[in-house]
């Protein structure tokens, strides 16, 4: 990278000699964030100057990484209680792109304020409240919890799902909004089935989160789009009942075509995976019959 940075962690000056007018301080929250060069950023043209474009481009994602902060969409905790959301920020790359023009071209910009604008959470404490208030399905699986590794990671996957919102016409991908199962996430070996034979593996577990979804689904009356079952039956739900899932496999997916948003919620309790399908009091839902499973050891 030409121009000198290092964003958000050392201010870097331009030498005591350089012309002002050829540099422009940016500010962040009125600190010194970088300092730039107008020769950094053209092109070898001779008699008129020209931005090398690739270079402000690379050059704005890079801003934009170091000062973006994700929205936190509301949830509701373990209690019952409406957390609420919180807004986010991202680098106003329009308003920046015009200051960085006003610079290049006009020896009279020597230091601007970098534009940032916030980023609002697709979930906020209203449409939460709102949406909480009418159970459309629930489906309760059971695990032996003395198996330590396979209770971690079912706990974990139910963690990724809890509190998801899938609005009306949008598909929920179940291998999208978990994530890769891997070690640096927390996952643990544990059984898992392969090709029909119990192995060992990362992420065990997580299938029983995935059918246990798909029941809770299936008895709202959503719209499956993917579902495969396992080659051999699983102990946590009735025969043909199962939804296996992989990262680089099979996944689950389903689409909400009513027209209220659907709220997920997991729970895990001891030896017992749930979860609890809700929408607002204005949902219409035509549910399916989806047989239960009883208590296992």
């Amino acid at each position: 990278m030409r121009y000198l940075c290092i964003l958000g962690l050392i201010f870097l000056t331009l030498p005591i000699h350089a012309n002002a007018s050829e540099s422009l301080l940016i500010l962040h929250d009125q600190e010194p964030f970088v300092r730039i060069n107008k020769a950094d950023f053209s092109l070898p043209i001779i008699g008129y100057p020209f931005i090398d474009t690739d270079e402000f481009i690379h050059f704005t994602e890079e801003l934009d990484k170091h000062v973006r902060q994700p929205a936190i969409n509301a949830k509701i905790d373990e209690s019952g209680k409406i957390i609420p959301e919180k807004a986010g920020i991202e680098l106003n790359k329009n308003r920046f792109e015009e200051e960085f023009y006003s610079f290049f071209h006009n020896q009279n910009v020597s230091t601007i304020e970098l534009p940032v604008r916030s980023i609002y959470p697709r979930v906020d404490s209203e449409l939460l409240a709102n949406i909480r208030t009418k159970p459309i399905g629930h489906y309760v699986t059971y695990f032996n919890s003395r198996n330590k590794e396979r209770s971690h990671n079912i706990r974990l996957a139910a963690e990724a799902i809890d509190n998801h919102v899938v609005f009306p016409g949008e598909t929920f991908s179940f291998n999208e909004t978990v994530g890769m199962r891997t070690k640096e996430k927390g996952y643990l070996p544990a059984p898992i089935i392969v090709r029909g034979e119990l192995s060992e593996g990362i992420g065990g577990g997580i299938c029983q989160v995935s059918s246990t979804l798909f029941n809770a689904v299936d008895r709202s009356g959503l719209q499956i789009v993917k579902r495969y079952s396992h080659s051999k039956r699983v102990p946590y739900v009735p025969p043909g009942r199962d939804a296996t899932v992989s990262w680089y496999g099979p996944d689950f997916s389903f689409k909400n075509l009513y027209n209220q948003p659907v709220l997920i919620k997991a729970q895990v309790s001891g030896g017992m995976m749930a979860v609890m399908m809700f929408s607002s009091d204005d949902i219409n839902v035509k549910q399916r019959q989806v047989p239960s499973m009883g208590f296992f050891e």
